[in-house]
């Protein structure tokens, strides 16, 4: 009689302390940004399953079943990168489509505190179904991705140039088969000095309510960007390259160092100005003196792919660095990675710690010191700060962490 009085108070002390556990996490005390909530505070951030339960100050660490410390460091929503390259695979001369040079996400997405990536038209309407069941599919990560408006993908080169393979009616079918998967069209790399691939993708993003995304130059004779921006697109369409600097693409900073006067009456129409990195696809020419005019990009992405990420690039970290170091704010920084993010791929369930919506968290914190960054040309800046990702949670997962702060410390004990 009295073991089983024993195991009935025993179940009732499990009981409560389960139910007194109301969340699976707790993280405590970390500096808040969460731009669509105007959220910039220290406070903490509890998850219950795979969704964010509650942010709020002083939650009670008896009710989380794990508790993060994250006093000193920042916790914003999961990152968001909407250029990046991921449609890999074993076939040779592809570029970046089923290829060697794109990348797997998972391997580089959670430890820089991101937690969804875009892939930028690696694929076309002839094989998105082949890169969502090699890639999308057994990726922890979220892969949502731009189709490009040639069938045939990103496989460079003459590929293309095709304008037969550029269909309108193709890919809008191909963007409603996969509609949550697919959130718009690239369109990039095209050399004639045709609107065509432009106007084509617009179309098909009419037909699906989706944005275009444009890797704009290297027309010959080159097109105008004013034209681009004032006629072929659209508010909430996205100019990726931003500040860049290459042969046939006129610059969004002339030659004085002034921002052209069209750039800002585009991003008055609503055109999204996206960083889109890469190899060679940003320069501190352009950059420096735009931010100076208080032209801020909208969104920051890498273009990664195996060449970007082992040159000036890196990563989404080492690229939101390089703006942190040209005077953009944490706030600012953080709102272009996630909540201006998820406006621009229409995803506004995205990049943001509201109560039910998914759990992707990133907690990051600042190192100081002396450090150097490069653009695409080679050219070196000095920076005082640099991010660091501590912990990355992925709908309510810890999925990288980085100095083991979920982790219970032992003192010994087998």
């Amino acid at each position: 009689m009295r073991k089983l009085l024993q195991c009935l108070l025993f179940l009732i002390a499990c009981t409560h302390l389960a139910s007194a556990q109301e969340y699976t996490l707790l993280i405590k005390g970390g500096h808040v940004i969460d731009p669509k909530n105007n959220i910039d505070a220290v406070m903490d951030v509890a998850v219950k399953g795979d969704s964010i339960a509650k942010v709020a100050e002083n939650i009670n660490p008896a009710t989380a079943a794990k508790v993060i410390n994250a006093k000193g460091m920042y916790v914003t929503p999961g990152l968001i990168d909407i250029h990046t390259h991921n449609f890999m695979g074993t076939i040779p001369n592809r570029y970046l489509n089923n290829s060697f040079d794109a990348v797997a996400p998972d391997g580089f997405t959670f430890r820089c505190g991101v937690t969804t990536v875009v892939d930028a038209g690696s694929s076309g309407w002839k094989n998105f179904e082949t890169f969502n069941e090699q890639t999308i599919k057994h990726s922890k990560t979220r892969v949502l991705a731009f189709i490009n408006i040639v069938g045939g993908g990103m496989r460079g080169g003459p590929y293309e140039q095709d304008l037969s393979d550029m269909d309108t009616k193709m890919t809008a079918l191909t963007i409603k088969q996969y509609r949550n998967l697919i959130v718009g069209i690239k369109v990039a790399h095209y050399e004639g000095a045709e609107w065509a691939p432009v106007d084509r993708a617009v179309a098909a993003g009419v037909l699906t309510d989706k944005p275009v995304m444009i890797d704009f130059g290297g027309s010959n004779p080159p097109l105008s960007l004013e034209e681009l921006f004032r006629d072929h697109l659209r508010p909430g369409d996205i100019y990726t390259h931003a500040y860049a600097q290459v042969r046939g693409r006129m610059s969004i900073v002339d030659s004085t160092g002034k921002l052209r006067p069209f750039v800002l009456e585009a991003r008055k129409k609503g055109i999204f100005f996206d960083v889109g990195h890469g190899g060679i696809s940003f320069c501190y020419s352009q950059a420096i003196p735009a931010l100076k005019a208080g032209f801020f990009p909208s969104t920051i992405s890498t273009d990664i792919h195996a060449g970007s990420m082992n040159g000036a690039m890196k990563d989404q970290l080492n690229v939101m660095d390089k703006f942190l170091n040209m005077g953009m704010t944490m706030p600012a920084l953080i709102k272009a990675v996630t909540s201006e993010a998820a406006l621009a791929i229409k995803h506004e369930e995205l990049g943001n710690l509201s109560e039910k919506s998914v759990a992707d968290i990133a907690i990051l914190s600042i190192e100081k010191g002396k450090f150097g960054f490069t653009d695409g040309m080679g050219n070196r800046q000095e920076g005082t700060q640099r991010l660091v990702c501590e912990l990355t949670v992925r709908a309510g997962k810890v999925v990288y962490d980085l100095n083991a702060l979920a982790n219970v410390i032992n003192e010994g004990k087998q």
